[in-house]
């Protein structure tokens, strides 16, 4: 009896430790009033290793299951960053970072679809499965929601989660519950290796091409760029880039693209942080697109896609053509801790080059249509029956 005592007294030692390093952590992540004020700083620290020996105490004591010291200090992390209320300020385990890194270099395993947190309804919903991957063969649709993954509920604040279970080795298999409308449906579906393209293009009629950018992970850029010159070649003097359903990505590769398309010295996003310290960003070299352009967005349209389709309106390089845009004014910095997790954190409001807030209000158009409700559900939609494609190509002949 006294040996246990003994080791249960070693284990609480351990578990301060432990937190004493990991609070240690997260806390170099602190902001400057936490910097500046070391006293409320130990004061919390304090506080929070009390309460989790305290809780590991009760838990020793009178706990059936065998307790994992490692599963409970990651879920303290979730749970403590999660406990901000911003679903986009979030912590990664190790094999979440993996997944990620895989994700942003352009492949991964899983069945293929765009997700957004749909805020109105706190759930996930899906921008639009990808082409030729499991999820479109299955019948998914863009606008379900998904409800359950493998029989547990996920919410729109569990975006994250659902996601990393969705994923999973090649050749097993996910069972996923949506709602579509009023309609629950279930699906299983067979997990594979997903190649993401960043980019379709091709030439319209009257001289006009058409350039698609489904996200803005790493490589879509130089992507665009070849895509664009290959156009040239076959003598476009026209071009619509379509950003509807494009979720956003990494920043820099659309900033990338708007170098190819802005002056010089142009302005091309203004951020700031907590403090209200600025930046401003500006293109840095010469265009080499000079031709007149449409953006077609929709309410799926974010983050990345708003910083091009906003910086290219208020530059005067672009039409807007289609609906107001999702309205996700915010950057996120992604930090990898030295165990190889990491911590993706809210660090500032970006506006467009003319100082217009975009968080929470999206990107109006200059002309404003929208598909027909039946439409909407056409993943593969034919050039004659997309409205808004119509529109722009109208657009784009007066000019």
């Amino acid at each position: 009896m006294e040996d246990n005592k003994g080791q249960n007294i070693y284990k609480v030692i351990m578990l301060i430790l432990i937190v004493i390093i990991i609070t240690s952590l997260l806390t170099a992540f602190g902001t400057y009033q936490y910097l500046s004020n070391k006293k409320s700083v130990d004061s919390n620290l304090n506080g929070l290793e009390y309460t989790i020996a305290k809780f590991r105490r009760q838990l020793e004591e009178d706990y059936l299951g065998e307790i994992n010291d490692e599963d409970l200090i990651e879920g303290a992390i979730k749970g403590y960053i999660a406990a901000l209320g911003d679903p986009y300020t979030v912590y990664y385990t190790k094999e979440e970072m993996q997944d990620i890194m895989e994700e942003t270099n352009g492949n991964y395993f899983g069945i293929g679809v765009y997700i957004t947190f749909n805020q109105e309804k706190n759930a996930i919903e899906i921008i639009s499965p990808l082409e030729d991957t499991p999820a479109e063969k299955a019948g998914i649709l863009k606008g379900d929601l998904i409800v359950k993954v493998d029989g547990e509920i996920f919410t729109g604040e569990k975006m994250k989660e659902a996601s990393n279970k969705i994923r999973g080795e090649a050749g097993t298999k996910v069972k996923l519950e949506i709602l579509r409308g009023n309609e629950t449906k279930e699906f299983e579906i067979t997990r594979e290796k997903i190649l993401i393209k960043h980019i379709k293009a091709k030439k319209l009629d009257n001289n006009i091409g058409y350039i698609a950018i489904s996200d803005f992970d790493g490589g879509c850029a130089d992507e665009f760029e070849t895509k664009y010159k290959k156009l040239k070649e076959q003598g476009i003097t026209k071009l619509i880039i379509d950003l509807r359903d494009n979720g956003g990505g990494v920043v820099d590769e659309a900033i990338d693209i708007l170098n190819l398309i802005t002056d010089n010295g142009s302005t091309l996003l203004i951020t700031k942080d907590k403090n209200d310290n600025e930046e401003i960003t500006k293109s840095s070299k010469n265009p080499i697109i000079n031709m007149p352009i449409v953006v077609l967005t929709n309410n799926y349209s974010a983050s990345a896609s708003e910083i091009l389709a906003g910086a290219l309106k208020d530059n005067n390089k672009a039409t807007i053509v289609g609906t107001t845009t999702y309205g996700k004014g915010i950057i996120q910095e992604l930090h990898q801790l030295v165990d190889g997790s990491g911590l993706k954190i809210t660090t500032n409001e970006y506006f467009t080059p003319n100082r217009n807030s975009i968080n929470k209000v999206g990107i109006k158009p200059d002309v404003e249509i929208d598909l027909s409700e039946e439409h909407k559900k056409i993943i593969d939609l034919e050039e004659k029956d997309d409205e808004q494609l119509q529109k722009a190509i109208e657009v784009l002949k007066n000019k």
